[in-house]
């Protein structure tokens, strides 16, 4: 397995909306210290894969809007290391442009894929998983996961069944289900043979663009058209023009779903999406009364909250439980933990009073 061959993929282009009021357009999730460390979601994905490839082969895709804030909080990368999107098309598009263009410069590159908010507790065990998929495409032309151990039957995520007859550490992947209802996840569970869906991959510049070929022929004629424009001036220019052509579709309906030569590396990481208010209490430290604190707070009688305020601010909170209170740049939320799935009507309502709001 080569270093210099080794290139990361990190996404960092979506909103976020279920992080609201924090997660705003023009300020979202992967570019906040969500967990108040003094490191940003997108620097943490940074610096967990800076050990595994050099820091020039490392490529950021976002939107257009959001490059001050990537060249911001990542100055060690030069333009041509962050890809902007003219607009979002979902996941298969994204990490298209980034696989044709890192292949135009380096045939023989080994490519992680990553999304830039989520978290990972265990990095040791993340460095040595990613190692196993890495020699794993350096030799073969397959197309490898990481699969979540998983804790609880979560009908949020989605789920792949592996080949379980194989004590082999790369498995192949038997079927791909979608966000199950709680009655089949809690099967899967049992089974022994599922686990969650990370949306992390690895796989080699060829593999991935011969599934492109074979599963989204149109998406690779735009990408392989554009190959005489990447690294140069018109590389942007030409990108505005066709990536509206690309189907809006996310990498697992596009290809992950139809290929045959999917495995996956089981991965015990101290995986979570931090997708959600309630799933960022749950991986935090808590006080005495199982509080999650950020900010200048004062609480009384108030026990299984998360709060998480501007610092220069002094916030009393008397009499909560299992409450989120979340405020942001002249937006405050405060909303019961169990009631979080309505933060998308939240945004929806607070759009009507001005989209600064959102």
């Amino acid at each position: 397995m080569n270093f210099q061959h080794t290139y990361v993929v990190i996404m960092a282009g979506g909103v976020g909306t279920r992080f609201w009021p924090f997660s705003r357009q023009t300020y979202p999730k992967q570019f906040h210290d969500v967990l108040g460390i003094g490191r940003t979601m997108l620097q943490m994905t940074f610096d967990r894969l800076s050990d595994i490839c050099p820091v020039e082969n490392v490529y950021i895709v976002t939107s257009q809007e959001y490059y001050d804030l990537t060249k911001q909080q990542l100055p060690e990368l030069s333009d041509h290391q962050i890809l902007l999107e003219p607009s979002r098309r979902n996941t298969a598009p994204c990490i298209g442009y980034a696989c044709y263009k890192i292949a135009t410069k380096d045939p023989e590159a080994n490519i992680i894929v990553t999304p830039a908010d989520h978290l990972i507790l265990k990095e040791k065990e993340f460095t040595d998983r990613i190692k196993v998929a890495l020699a794993a495409t350096a030799e073969s032309d397959i197309l490898v996961t990481l699969g979540i151990t998983p804790t609880r039957p979560d009908t949020g995520y989605g789920y792949i069944q592996f080949d379980g007859l194989t004590d082999k550490e790369v498995k192949r992947v038997k079927t791909f289900t979608e966000k199950p209802h709680l009655e089949l996840a809690q099967a899967f569970l049992e089974s022994g043979d599922y686990v969650w869906n990370a949306g992390i991959f690895v796989w080699n510049a060829r593999s991935i663009r011969k599934a492109f070929e074979a599963y989204l022929p149109a998406m690779h004629e735009v990408f392989e058209k554009l190959e005489a424009n990447y690294y140069t001036e018109q590389e942007a220019l030409e990108l505005l023009q066709v990536y509206p052509l690309c189907q809006n579709i996310s990498i697992d309906n596009g290809v992950m779903e139809k290929a045959q030569n999917v495995h996956v590396v089981l991965s015990d990481i101290g995986w979570s999406d931090l997708g959600t208010w309630k799933s960022l209490y749950e991986v935090s430290e808590k006080d005495a009364n199982d509080n999650v604190i950020d900010g200048h707070i004062v609480t009384h009688n108030t026990t299984g909250s998360i709060i998480k305020t501007p610092k220069e601010r002094l916030v009393v909170v008397e009499g909560l439980s299992d409450y989120i209170v979340a405020e942001f740049d002249n937006v405050l939320l405060i909303c019961p933990k169990d009631k979080e799935q309505k933060v998308k009507e939240f945004v929806a309502d607070a759009s009507k009073r001005g989209t600064h709001f959102v």
